[in-house]
C-alpha cells in the first residue's frame, strides 16, 4: 500500500461534508471554537476525540462504554504476560516501558472507521468519512500485520493464503464480528485466549464431528485437538525483543533477535471446558528475560512463570495439509511436536507447560 500524500491523510472531502457525521458542527468532536482566524479556531483542538470515547459516546453510547474496556482499548493482555512474569515493586519501571512500547497499540474507535493506524503513516480513511466496517488493509491487518495479516494474505513465499481469503476474499469481520471487536466478555478479560471461543470454527462449520460427518478423523479427534493443528501450515514465531529509547531521536525504538517460520504442536496450556484440547498450535512470542533491561535489571524475576511457546490460532487455514494428508504425518513423527529439543536452553522451565514429553506413537499397521 503507497503512502498518503500529505494533503490525502487531512482532506475533509464533499462526502463527508453530506454524510450523517459531517452534519455535526467540527468542535462538537474537536474541541476548539468558531473564529475567523486559524490559530483561535485551532486553540484547545483536540485531534483524536475517539481517544477516550467521550465524544463518540454521545451518540453511541452502548458501544463506547464497552469499548472503553475492550481488549483493543485497555491491552490488558499485555499486563497479564507483564504481571506473571514480574512483581509489583517493577510496575512502575515497567509501566514507563509499556507507555513508550506497548501503548502505542491502543486502539480507539477513530483508527479503525475513521483514520488509518499511525503504524502505516497514519492520515484520513476516505476524507474524513467514517467507515461502517473498518477496511481490512488500511486497518485489521495494517496493525495484525506481520503475523495474522501475512498468513491470512499469503504473504509468505510458498505458502498459501488463508482458504477463506484465497477462495471466497473473506473480511476480517466476516468472523470477529463487530460485537467481539466492541467488547470484551468478563471471563476473557486476561487476554485473548481467555472465556470462550470466539470466533469458533464450529460457528461455520457445525457438521464437524456431529453425526453424518463423512470425514472419521473429525469425530476420532473432536475435543482432541484444535482445529489449527490438521488445518493450519507453517506461521511466524519470534524470539525476543528489546526495547530503548535513541540516543539521538529521543524516540523508543524496539529490536527483535529474529523471526522464522515454524509449525509446531505443543501441549495447550489453556486447557478448559472451553479449550478442551491436548494439543495445540504453539509458536514462540518476542520476550526474554532481559526484555526491558534497558529500564532497569531483573524487572522480569518471575519470568519462568510463563511459557515463551504459546497457544496460538494460525491464520493460514487450509482444507489439504501436510499433516492431515495421512495419520504417520503426525503419529510417530516428533518432528511435528514441541519436544524439549526444539526449546532454548534458559527457556525449559518456562516452557514445561507446552513441551510434549511424550509424541503420539506410530498407529499400528500404519
Amino acid at each position: 500500500m503507497a503512502p498518503l500524500e500529505p494533503w490525502e491523510k487531512v482532506l475533509v472531502s464533499q462526502d463527508f461534508e453530506t454524510s450523517v457525521h459531517g452534519k455535526t458542527d467540527c468542535i462538537d468532536c474537536h474541541g476548539g471554537k468558531q473564529a475567523a482566524e486559524k490559530d483561535a479556531a485551532h486553540a484547545g483542538l483536540v485531534a483524536d476525540p475517539s481517544a477516550d470515547s467521550k465524544a463518540c459516546a454521545s451518540c453511541h453510547k452502548d458501544i463506547s462504554a464497552s469499548a472503553a474496556t475492550s481488549l483493543h482499548s485497555s491491552l490488558n493482555g499485555y499486563w497479564t504476560a507483564l504481571n506473571t512474569r514480574s512483581v509489583p515493586e517493577n510496575h512502575p519501571k515497567l509501566e514507563e516501558a509499556f507507555n513508550n512500547h506497548c501503548a502505542s497499540c491502543h486502539t480507539t474507535c477513530g483508527d479503525c472507521h475513521i483514520s488509518q493506524p499511525n503504524s502505516v503513516g497514519g492520515g484520513l480513511l476516505s476524507g474524513h468519512v467514517f467507515e461502517k466496517t473498518p477496511p481490512m488493509t488500511r486497518t485489521c491487518t495494517a496493525c495484525h500485520g506481520s503475523r495474522v495479516g501475512a498468513e491470512y494474505l499469503g504473504k509468505h513465499e510458498e505458502i498459501p493464503g488463508d482458504v477463506h481469503f484465497r477462495e471466497a476474499r473473506m473480511n476480517c469481520v466476516a468472523c470477529h464480528k463487530g460485537v467481539d471487536l466492541h467488547a470484551t466478555p468478563a471471563d476473557a478479560n486476561a487476554h485473548r485466549y481467555a472465556g470462550a471461543e470466539a470466533p469458533a470454527c464450529v460457528n461455520c462449520h457445525p457438521q464437524v464431528g456431529a453425526s453424518g460427518d463423512t470425514v472419521p478423523q473429525h469425530a476420532l479427534h473432536k475435543d482432541k485437538l484444535s482445529c489449527q493443528v490438521c488445518h493450519a501450515v507453517e506461521y511466524t514465531s519470534c524470539d525476543g525483543c528489546h526495547v530503548s529509547v535513541s540516543d539521538k531521536s529521543g524516540a523508543p525504538i524496539y529490536k527483535t533477535e529474529g523471526d522464522y517460520l515454524t509449525f509446531y504442536i505443543g501441549l495447550n496450556p489453556l486447557q478448559s471446558e472451553a479449550r478442551p484440547y491436548k494439543y495445540v498450535p504453539v509458536r514462540h512470542v518476542p520476550v526474554a528475560s532481559t526484555s526491558f533491561e534497558f529500564y532497569g535489571a531483573n524487572l522480569l524475576p518471575n519470568f519462568n512463570k510463563a511459557p515463551t511457546w504459546v497457544y496460538a490460532t494460525p491464520h493460514n487455514i487450509q482444507r489439504s495439509t501436510p499433516q492431515n494428508s495421512a495419520c504417520t504425518n503426525c503419529h510417530g513423527n516428533a518432528k511435528l511436536f514441541l519436544t524439549a529439543d526444539k526449546v532454548k536452553a534458559e527457556e525449559l522451565e518456562a516452557n514445561q507447560p507446552v513441551i510434549v514429553p511424550n509424541p503420539p506413537p506410530a498407529v499400528p499397521g500404519n
